[in-house]
């Protein structure tokens, strides 16, 4: 593939402060110039034999050495699994834990999963359950996290899979995978990590970690939609959800998206090359991001543990106000945030990720997420800085729940004025 060029962070995207990234990012316009040739004139069906198809099956195949051999699934030469693409991480999860459950029903009916898992994972296994299969959901501690020892006390002789993601897509928080993988390895059960959010922001491998399966997203790397991947270890072939011509070693069919998996190899490209500079930029702003709001904003606090954590990721609870109030608050001012994760949106329930971590409903509902990416700038930091002080004073000075007095005690009289 062509290298592409470095990145001018000016370079045709202008999205001021948007602080969503976790629910969708931008594609990288070098990424759609690598896509539009196969949007174009390089149209062949990777299945033909023609030569039109042998220019996109080559593009195909290039494509998933690249994306293989990121994640480590290509070590001294030899392919350690192989990579089947998918429309989406939520597909990916779904050919994990109904292909894996199902090819393995003789063996057993249990799956482990932990209680901070996207609803992609969630809902598939609770399909199972009406199917006869049972479920172990493994608890998380204040600040997220799953101890290992938890997960090796709930599987048992009938448990087929292992389900844990490797960082959260609300609070950040990374799990300590290595070691659930090396338990799965000793117990002879396979274990699958969903990576949408940890990818690009940290180092994976599923070689080190000892991951059998782990899900790859495309949008959260600056790649286009559409498009995801599942890794595969060698000899593990679960029971395909999609049916068809054969297509992805007969586990996912339907006409290869060339386009898609062009912009997926090319985001991976670019991340080869300046994802460790990118991850420390990150980093720093979002810990001038969090101490920001911690030190202006009377009784706020960090939801998640401060490390390890996403480069990326704020979550941040306010005392007396609702997250969905704050997050229309901040849109007056030209930012764009979330009070939760953006699949689940619609409900009125507190997100289920910050209930685990005890959180009490009314405390869950006054959380905001911020998440920042390759176009953050401090000069954005900076502006909801400036901003949500006020916003979240606003919002409280007109709540019911906030208690007399608290406004004047908490905030004094040199917040009074913020905007």
């Amino acid at each position: 593939m062509d290298t592409p060029k470095p990145l001018n962070r000016d370079m045709g995207v202008d999205i001021g402060a948007y602080f969503d990234y976790a629910s969708s990012s931008p594609v990288d316009p070098r990424v759609v110039e690598k896509m539009l040739p196969y949007m174009t004139h390089k149209i062949g069906n990777p299945a033909s034999v023609h030569s039109w198809s042998r220019d996109t099956k080559m593009a195909v195949e290039e494509a998933r050495e690249k994306i293989l051999s990121f994640v480590g699934g290509i070590r001294g030469g030899e392919e350690e699994g192989y990579l089947v693409f998918t429309a989406s991480p939520t597909e990916s999860n779904n050919l994990v834990i109904k292909g894996v459950a199902r090819k393995n029903r003789k063996k057993g009916k249990h799956i482990v999963f932990s209680a901070i898992e996207h609803w992609s994972v969630y809902t598939p296994i609770k399909a199972l359950m009406k199917e006869g299969f049972e479920a172990t959901k493994v608890p998380v501690n204040s600040d997220g996290f799953v101890d290992p020892s938890d997960v090796e006390s709930a599987i048992r002789d009938d448990t087929v899979l292992v389900t844990i993601m490797t960082a959260n897509n609300e609070i950040g928080t990374v799990q300590p995978i290595k070691e659930i993988g090396e338990i799965c390895r000793e117990r002879g059960v396979l274990f699958h990590t969903d990576a949408t959010s940890a990818l690009g922001k940290m180092g994976f491998n599923v070689t080190d970690m000892n991951v059998d399966l782990a899900t790859l997203p495309s949008n959260e790397i600056y790649g286009p939609k559409g498009i995801a991947a599942l890794y595969i270890r060698k000899g593990v072939r679960p029971e395909p959800i999609i049916h068809g011509g054969g297509q992805e070693f007969g586990l996912r069919s339907g006409t290869e998206n060339v386009p898609g998996i062009v912009g997926m190899a090319g985001a991976v490209e670019i991340l080869e090359r300046e994802m460790d500079e990118e991850v420390r930029r990150l980093g720093g702003l979002r810990d001038i991001l969090i101490d920001g709001l911690l030190g202006n904003i009377p009784g706020s606090a960090l939801n998640g543990a401060r490390e390890p954590r996403l480069p990326n990721n704020v979550n941040v609870r306010f005392p007396f106000v609702e997250g969905e109030a704050i997050v229309l608050g901040l849109d007056m001012y030209g930012v764009a945030a979330a009070s939760g994760s953006a699949c689940s949106s619609k409900t009125l329930e507190p997100s289920h990720v910050l209930t685990a971590i005890g959180l009490p409903h009314e405390v869950a509902h006054g959380s905001l997420q911020l998440t920042l990416g390759r176009w953050t700038k401090k000069e954005h930091v900076e502006h909801v800085l400036e901003v949500l002080p006020g916003v979240v004073r606003r919002l409280q000075a007109m709540s019911p729940l906030t208690p007399p007095g608290w406004i004047k005690e908490h905030w004094g009289k040199k917040n009074q004025n913020r905007r």
